[in-house]
């Protein structure tokens, strides 16, 4: 458990799960440099796996009164803490209200404050590889595996109404256990009407390849489960045949990423394009560095930054 001194230095942390294993520990600093943040740090603060309510509401109250501890950046617990903390917030953003989760938290005007980035984040990434018009033309679905915060925000930015008829008619969400959809259908009332979204209980690996087998070509497939990452494995099993001319995304970036592996051995004679987390790691960070810092990153900012990480 994170010891909880005092920072000595205005200093951001990264709360998650296996943090020391994250590139973000050595690629921080050179960004920080970069961007003119001098003498900051970060630091990171692993729980398990839905750690219990004391554990995370410890954590928050530390950062929220801790003066040189400015924000954090969390991962795999952004359920799990909101649930946990909220009424420690001095302000949610509406993303955060709308998922009630939270991926970042940061101090303004004196306030304590929680943010939900992940739909901008996630819109972001998904902007950078689906090309305009692919759902529009083409009339594909969406497979999300998983209903944690990732999928939920996912769906928020298709089914937010300002991407006209340009997404999948039908989102499909599946999980291996019935609470977290029922969480997730609950979250997702209101959004676009034209989009369906199904929620999906598959206990199994197996379970899933029966889904996946059932979409129609071109359409997407997201690993929004922490199996590649925050676990060995992959949603799906090897006998899974993804359908013809459709975007594959692994949101992790490190790992095993036995999802991505799969997904690749049939790129060639499913005509698919597999996309990796790399995108969605650098939009996420810079989305709660941004926030954190109180500057701006975009443009050639961010095309830096990128390189920067890359090495």
């Amino acid at each position: 458990m994170f010891d909880f001194k005092p920072a000595e230095k205005p200093t951001l942390y990264f709360i998650g799960v296996t943090t020391t294993k994250s590139s973000i520990m050595t690629v921080f600093p050179k960004w920080a440099e970069e961007l003119g943040l001098e003498g900051v740090a970060i630091q990171g603060i692993d729980l398990p796996l839905h750690a219990p309510a004391e554990d995370y509401r410890r954590v928050t109250r530390f950062l929220k009164d801790d003066p040189l501890s400015l924000g954090a950046l969390v991962t795999t617990h952004k359920l799990d803490l909101y649930k946990a903390c909220m009424d420690l917030f001095d302000e949610a953003d509406s993303y955060a209200e709308k998922l009630e989760e939270v991926s970042s938290l940061s101090k303004k005007d004196g306030k304590f404050c929680a943010h939900a980035k992940d739909p901008i984040s996630s819109g972001l990434a998904l902007e950078s590889f689906v090309p305009k018009g692919f759902f529009r033309e083409h009339g594909g679905q969406a497979l999300l595996l998983g209903a944690g915060g990732s999928s939920l925000a996912m769906s928020v930015y298709f089914g937010d109404g300002k991407k006209g008829d340009d997404v999948p008619k039908v989102i499909t969400i599946a999980n291996r256990s019935i609470p977290r959809l029922e969480t997730a259908k609950e979250t997702l009332r209101g959004l676009d009407p034209q989009i369906e979204i199904r929620y999906q209980h598959n206990p199994s690996p197996a379970d899933n390849d029966k889904t996946l087998f059932g979409l129609p070509p071109y359409s997407l497939i997201v690993n929004a489960t922490g199996l590649g990452k925050d676990a060995p494995g992959s949603p799906i099993t090897s006998a899974a045949v993804f359908p013809e001319h459709s975007l594959v995304w692994e949101i992790n970036y490190r790992g095993d990423l036995l999802f991505k592996d799969q997904a690749e051995a049939q790129a060639e004679a499913r005509d698919l394009t597999v996309e990796g987390g790399w995108i969605y790691f650098i939009h996420g960070w810079t989305q709660v560095i941004a926030e954190v810092f109180h500057i701006t990153i975009d443009g050639p900012i961010l095309d830096r930054l990128s390189d920067i990480a890359k090495g």
